[in-house]
């Protein structure tokens, strides 16, 4: 088994040491300690450092990561598969944020949903705030979203 220190992880995966350490206290990457105490990463620590990176560059929380990473088995690479089950769960997670912000765009010009009115008119037709009972936030734009 080939390891690598924290340094050479750093180096190939363009991440700095500093986030592996936050990485590894989040638990989504692990490494063993050598007789000097030092950090060692399997190779296979690579991918899933690139699918943290990927994940975050798609606009997912770590814990959103850390809540996926975690239906992956340690002892090996993600696979081809591995990579498939993810990208579908974020596929349609991306489709819903994608929604939602396309709704937001759309009533950028008059309300963003939250029943503001101090508007003299409001796109959403909130009067009395009668969405008040539905829930807190952006009610119609969250309900709209998920349609």
């Amino acid at each position: 088994m080939v390891e690598m220190s924290v340094g050479d992880l750093a180096h190939r995966s363009g991440v700095s040491v500093t986030a592996l350490h936050f990485y590894e206290r989040k638990g989504l990457i692990r490494s063993r300690r050598s007789q000097g105490n030092q950090r060692r990463y399997d190779r296979a620590v690579l991918r899933r450092v690139a699918l943290i990176k990927v994940a975050q560059e798609l606009g997912f929380s770590l814990a959103e990561i850390g809540a996926r990473l975690a239906e992956l088995p340690d002892d090996r690479p993600p696979s081809r598969s591995d990579w498939e089950m993810l990208a579908t769960h974020w596929a349609g997670e991306l489709d819903h944020r994608i929604a939602l912000m396309q709704n937001l765009r759309s009533e950028l010009t008059g309300c963003i949903g939250c029943g503001c009115l101090s508007m003299e008119r409001c796109t959403l037709l909130n009067t009395d705030d009668r969405l008040a009972g539905a829930g807190n936030g952006p009610v119609r734009l969250m309900q709209e979203a998920e349609a």
